[in-house]
């Protein structure tokens, strides 16, 4: 048994409780055999139908509809109990043709990756210049296209440890499919979020090119780019339905 519990609840309108528990074999698996032998974290998921309470001492990943219309639960930080909760916006992922079980892959593994937000990565330039790099675990290839199938569900692509190591060597493995060749290489559709020491211009995101053409939309509010400029004096508490 892992230390760390996930409930994942739907409170989604366009999804139903069996679409939702449908996929969370796949990311049990995807956090069991895939994340968990690089990274060192592992975590047992536990799916909660509609209208039920989630273990209080669980942390929580929440399939909601968007960020306009989450309810309760919409543009919050943590549970009641002050632990990490994870939200995926289904019917906005529809909107921008993407699958809800790649944003819940993605948002598990950065949950489990720094849960508390406030992990970076440093280098420096020179002695007087340097950029901090948020430590997030599947931003640099979060596209649909860089992700794998589990038993028929899609699921998100995911950078190594190796990634945030500007000494890693040609060969070296920086993402789950391998398909990122250098440390902080970004994939069509990724990005990351960096901040220029030097500059004191704040929390900024280098972003990569999608495939189409377009660029990523601007971060939903209450998501963990969005966090990362907020003070968490500032976050607020999240109950689920009941």
């Amino acid at each position: 048994m892992a230390t760390i519990q996930i409930s994942i609840l739907n409170q989604s309108t366009i999804l139903t409780d069996a679409q939702v528990a449908a996929a969370v074999p796949a990311l049990q698996t995807q956090v069991h055999r895939d994340f968990a032998p690089p990274w060192g974290i592992d975590a047992d998921l536990t799916f909660v139908r509609k209208n039920k309470t989630p273990d209080p001492k669980s942390w929580w990943l929440v399939v909601l509809d968007n960020s306009d219309q989450a309810g309760a639960l919409g543009y919050h930080d943590v549970t009641n109990t002050g632990l990490p909760i994870g939200k995926i916006f289904a019917a906005t992922d529809k909107e921008y043709n993407s699958q809800w079980t790649v944003t819940a892959s993605h948002e598990m593994l950065e949950m489990l990756g720094y849960p508390e937000i406030n992990l970076s990565v440093f280098v420096q330039n020179s002695n007087t210049a340097g950029r901090l790099f948020a430590y997030e675990t599947a931003d640099a290839c979060e596209a649909d296209g860089d992700g794998y199938q589990i038993n028929g569900v899609l699921v998100s692509d995911f950078v190594y440890p190796a990634w945030f190591e500007a000494s890693s060597k040609n060969g070296t493995q920086f993402d789950y499919r391998n398909l990122i060749k250098k440390p902080f290489d970004l994939r069509p559709g990724g990005y990351i979020g960096y901040f220029d020491v030097a500059s004191g211009s704040g929390w900024q995101q280098q972003t990569a090119q999608r495939v189409d053409g377009k660029f990523m939309p601007r971060p939903h509010v209450g998501s963990r780019r969005e966090r990362r400029r907020t003070p968490r004096d500032l976050w607020l508490e999240s109950t689920a339905k009941v």
